[in-house]
């Protein structure tokens, strides 16, 4: 649980980054060109780490989704085999019916 919670926080850390890098250019009257490539390779580095994480989460959650699902239709499948055992027979049963 504490590799996730640090990967999150790299999460949080990648987008404050790029909003700082952001920032930066708006900031700037004239770009210096070295430092300029510079932040943007470190962005696209950010942007990537940050588009593989995002994925993760994405499956994490497709997972929490389908767990959920199955629990519901376990549910559903006793609930409806409660209901089969408690119904009432449609007919009454006689000697005739039993087939010895």
């Amino acid at each position: 649980m504490v590799k996730e919670k640090t990967t999150e926080e790299n999460l949080n850390l990648n987008l404050k980054r790029l909003s700082e890098i952001t920032e930066w250019f708006d900031n700037q009257e004239e770009v210096d060109v070295e430092q300029g490539l510079k932040m943007v390779k470190e962005a696209v580095g950010l942007i990537k780490t940050s588009k593989d994480r995002l994925k993760k989460i994405e499956n994490e959650f497709e997972e929490i989704k389908k767990e959920v699902s199955l629990e519901e239709e376990d549910e559903k499948d006793s609930d409806d085999a409660i209901k089969d055992i408690n119904a009432e027979p449609d007919k009454e049963t006689s000697s005739q019916d039993i087939p010895f």
